[in-house]
Order: structure tokens, then sequence, then C-alpha cells
């Protein structure tokens, strides 16, 4: 067996993409559901009589609204980037072209999946903050709380982090490029579940939920994209 060096240079991880990093951030996760700490975060925000940010422009138009328009345009682009491959981003290959818009999808599929078989009801649902719902935690699977449910984990969140694999995808061609991209990403997500918790329709947990399980496809995939590459490199 002869083993070929590949032509392409090394690739740039502006986010770690091995499964270490991958189980630190869900013991990470899981520490923070054992706290308590999502029901405390909620009540520094609202009180009996609901979430002064539910309705303010800010929180429900700027950041609520104009995210979600702000994620079908980066979508539109990564779409736009797979059928004018010669003018947009032309240093990434096919298979690295249809990976982003691929894993972004697969990201959205997941986050949305999880959310229709969710129990789970936001906290503007809660007694406490002028709801009829009681607290019960995402873990306890199968026991309704009482109120509407799917609402684990942020959905709102996924319009950011659903774009976690730019960084990947983008990181052998414009390493710069992939930098900046990831650490927008994050930066939008973090702005959309601090909004989304503001106006009392998620807890924290929810929105790093949302990141773990992007980012948890994102490893998948790029595990996947370097053993086919690893393969392809030995004859």
């Amino acid at each position: 067996m002869q083993t070929r060096l590949s032509t392409h240079p090394p690739r740039v991880a502006p986010l770690p993409t091995g499964l270490w990093s991958l189980g630190a951030g869900l013991l990470a996760l899981l520490l923070w559901d054992a706290s308590g700490l999502d029901l405390w975060a909620m009540r520094q925000v609202g009180s009996a009589t609901g979430f002064a940010w539910r309705d303010a422009w800010f929180t429900g138009q700027f950041i609520h609204q104009g995210g979600r328009l702000l994620s079908w345009l980066v979508l539109a682009f990564i779409v736009l980037a797979n059928l004018r491959p010669a003018r947009v981003l032309p240093a990434l290959n096919r298979r690295e072209r249809l990976s982003w818009l691929l894993v972004t999808l697969a990201c959205l599929a997941a986050v949305s999946l999880i959310k229709r078989v969710s129990l789970t009801s936001c906290p503007w649902d809660l007694h406490e903050f002028g709801g009829a719902a009681r607290y019960v935690s995402h873990w306890a699977l199968g026991l309704r709380d009482g109120g509407g449910g799917h609402c684990f984990p942020s959905g709102h969140a996924s319009a950011a982090f659903a774009f976690l694999c730019g960084g990947w995808v983008l990181g052998r061609a414009y390493p710069r490029a992939a930098r900046a991209w990831v650490a927008m990403v994050v930066s939008l997500g973090v702005v959309y579940g601090v909004g989304q918790m503001l106006r009392g329709a998620h807890y924290p947990s929810h929105t790093m939920w949302t990141a773990w399980v992007c980012w948890a496809v994102t490893v998948a995939a790029a595990q996947a994209g370097s053993w086919r590459v690893s393969r392809l490199a030995v004859a």
C-alpha cells in the first residue's frame, strides 16, 4: 500500500471539531441543567405580570424578526455560492460548497425535530410569570407541564448557530474569513439567546442546547469529511 500526500494545504480550524470538545461542551451543559440556574435567570427578568421586554421593539422586531430575516439572507447566500461557484467564493471546491448547505440544513432540521417532540413550555407560560404551566425540567421526558410545550431547544438561536459549519468549510481557502464567520455566528447566537430570554421565550439552557446540537452536527460532518479525505489519500 502506497501513501500519497495530499496536495491541499492543511485545514485551519477556527472552531474545535474534535469529539473531546463536544464531550466537554456536553458536560458543561449537564452541569448547568443540574444547577437550577435556568429558573433563577428567568426570575431576574420576569415577574408575576410577565416579561417587560416581551413586546418591546428591540427584542421583538429588531432581534427576533430581524434575526429571522438575516438567517434567510445568509441561507440564500450559501445557495448562491452553490449556484454561482465562479463568482461567489471561487476558491471553495464543490464538496465544500455542498457540505456548507447540507450541514446547515441538517442543523436546522435537528433543532426543529427536537422541538416538535419536546413537551417543555416557554418561561412566559409558567404560572409565576402569569401563565398556567408549572416548571418541569426538559429532562423529565413524557411529563407535561400544563403549557403548550414544543419550546425546547431554541429555534430562534438556530438562526445563528446552524451556520457554524461555515467556519469549518471556509477554513482551507479563506482562514481569516472562517475565523470571522465563527465569531459572527457565536455573537449573533448569544444576542438571539439573550433577546429571547428577556422576552420570556426561552431559558438560557434552550439557547445553549441549540448551540450544542448544531455544533454536534457540524463535528459529525467534519469527522466524516476528514475520514473521507484520509481514505482518498491512501491508495
